[in-house]
């Protein structure tokens, strides 16, 4: 088991977290807490989390933070360039790649349905069954599933310019008891493929292929 795990899963000693602070008032990130005391990056945030740095320390501080997110600025702007080398655009072969693989994730393997709270991968998943497989509209359902604090118009609008299809009264939305958490801003989108049997077919032939091609011999 990792190191970090076993602290984690252990009371911290008082004098652990006093380090913690302490460190933290002098000005040293997240990381370099963590490192130093050999603790993990979540355990160094919750026990500094609300400690001030110490006016003295204030400026080492912002400089480090200065300096890192220009180096992760920079380090992202590298990957685009790297990304724009690497895949100069996109095959049909390519697109079903990404389709199965986007299915293999998070699509149902009895019904050709894919749901998740992504609006870029429902995205995706549209683009590529109208382009490659010609799916029009009408083939297609959609649902939502969203929690009892959402309004409901707001997230039909929001998925109805997502998927470029109309969704109004008539459209399932289940309701679910409780409070939206994290990413489910607008709920859960469920994308279904009328009489998707044939289609559905194929992807799990292309997963089942992409398997045995990357099976070692």
């Amino acid at each position: 088991m990792d190191f970090f795990v076993i602290i984690m899963k252990m009371p911290l000693d008082k004098k652990l977290v006093q380090k913690i602070k302490f460190l933290r008032t002098r000005g040293r990130s997240i990381p370099e807490i963590s490192r130093e005391l050999m603790i993990s990056k979540s355990t160094a945030l919750r026990y500094s989390n609300e400690v001030s740095i110490l006016p003295a320390y204030k400026k080492r501080w912002l400089d480090r933070w200065n300096s890192s997110k220009v180096k992760s600025q920079k380090h992202t702007e590298e990957a685009r360039k790297d990304a724009e080398i690497k895949l100069p655009n996109l095959t049909n072969k390519d697109l079903i790649v990404i389709l199965s693989s986007l299915y293999w994730a998070e699509g149902n393997k009895k019904d050709l349905v894919l749901t998740n709270t992504d609006p870029e991968m429902i995205k995706t998943f549209l683009y590529t069954l109208r382009k490659i497989y010609g799916i029009p509209n009408d083939s297609l359902k959609v649902s939502l599933r969203i929690y009892e604090d959402l309004d409901k118009k707001q997230c039909l609008r929001f998925w109805s310019k997502i998927t470029g299809i109309m969704l109004d009264n008539k459209t399932t939305v289940s309701v679910l008891s409780g409070h939206k958490n994290g990413k489910l801003s607008y709920g859960m989108c469920r994308v279904r493929v009328k009489k998707g049997g044939r289609l559905l077919k194929e992807i799990l032939s292309i997963i089942n292929r992409i398997n045995l091609l990357i099976r070692p011999s």
